[in-house]
């Protein structure tokens, strides 16, 4: 599994979301509770980025539904 900038990840403690993604860096958001958003934003270096990852599951983004052009 590649790391991808937006991608969101489960984990034992809450959720995390990829914000900036670099070579060596990563700037992240650890996020508790999905429906409100909020959390704070941290960073890291990907070597312990990874290691926070570790047991954790990616959370796939759900499909959308094409847009009716007739609308």
């Amino acid at each position: 599994m590649r790391l991808q900038q937006g991608q969101l990840w489960r984990t034992k403690s809450g959720y995390i979301r990829i914000t900036i993604l670099e070579r060596f860096g990563v700037e992240y958001k650890k996020i508790t509770d999905l429906e409100d958003g909020a959390g704070e934003h941290l960073s890291a270096t990907k070597k312990e980025f990874c290691r926070l990852l570790k047991g954790g599951s990616l959370v796939e983004p759900k499909p959308q539904a094409p847009e009716d052009p007739a609308a």
